[in-house]
Formats: C-alpha cells, sequence, structure tokens
C-alpha cells in the first residue's frame, strides 16, 4: 500500500489523510496511554502535521502537559496526540486508521512501564523511555542520545 493513508472515528465524524508514508510506527507501554485508551498497550503511526488533512467537525482535544490528545466528540474514540517538544509531529493510533494491518510497529516505548502479564515475543528494539528523539537532547531509551538503549 502507498500513501494516501485514511482513518478515523468509529462513527465517521472524524476522518484523517496522510499524504505519505509514516516516519515512526511503535507500540507504547506508558501509563498515559494505556489510562487514555484502555488498552495494556497501545500502537502509534507517527507523520508531519502538514502532511496530514482531518474532515469533520467533531474533533476534541484534551491537554496533559506537553501532550494534546484528540478524541471524537461524538462516539469518544481516540485518534491521536500529539506533544509539544516534537513541532509538527502528530502520532495516530493505529486502530484509527483503515488499514492498521499495514502499518507494522518497529520497537517499543516506555518497556520500563510494561505490565508484567503482557509478554509480545517479538525481536524488535525496546526503549526504556521514549522511543522519539526530542529537541532537549533525549532519545530512545530515555537517555541522552549516545547510544545506550
Amino acid at each position: 500500500m502507498t500513501a494516501p493513508h485514511t482513518g478515523g472515528c468509529r462513527c465517521g465524524a472524524v476522518r484523517f489523510e496522510a499524504s505519505v508514508e509514516p516516519h515512526h510506527i511503535s507500540y507504547c507501554h506508558c501509563g498515559d496511554c494505556r489510562r487514555a485508551s484502555g488498552a495494556p498497550v497501545s500502537a502509534f503511526v507517527g507523520f508531519l502535521t502538514e502532511q496530514v488533512a482531518f474532515t469533520g467537525k467533531a474533533l476534541k482535544m484534551y491537554e496533559n502537559g506537553p501532550v494534546t490528545r484528540s478524541f471524537c466528540g461524538i462516539c469518544g474514540s481516540p485518534i491521536a496526540y500529539v506533544d509539544e517538544r516534537l513541532e509538527d509531529h502528530i502520532y495516530f493510533r493505529l486502530g484509527a486508521m483503515d488499514m492498521p494491518a499495514y502499518f507494522r510497529p518497529t520497537h517499543h516505548a516506555y518497556v520500563r512501564e510494561q505490565l508484567p502479564f503482557v509478554h509480545m515475543p517479538d525481536d524488535l528494539p525496546r526503549h526504556l523511555k521514549t522511543s522519539v528523539p526530542r529537541p532537549d537532547g533525549q532519545g530512545p531509551g530515555g537517555y541522552r542520545q549516545n547510544g545506550i538503549q
């Protein structure tokens, strides 16, 4: 499959389309994502915001520190998140994509917070903290970008 990639909420009131291939596909085991999704682990597909277009008027936002999560104001489906520390990036919930099987995660983030009963026997890289480099020097694994994971 090639771009455009589409997705939306359960009721169809929020739709989006990305015009390119994603730059990031990962699992996240952090507690904040668990609470936001109600699931023991989340998966995300990342794009640059300028490469994404939304349609519909039901998109709502919830801000929690530097992270703003979006959801459908009608059916409540979680859609995406943006992080003010990652300027111009948006991360869609894998489950919000129309073709989720196309997006195979490439690593795990925040495995320090992974629930002990969640077993994902793959060979993907595992980062103790974030898997996305931050402008403040925080990189994969939550350490300064020095190759340590």
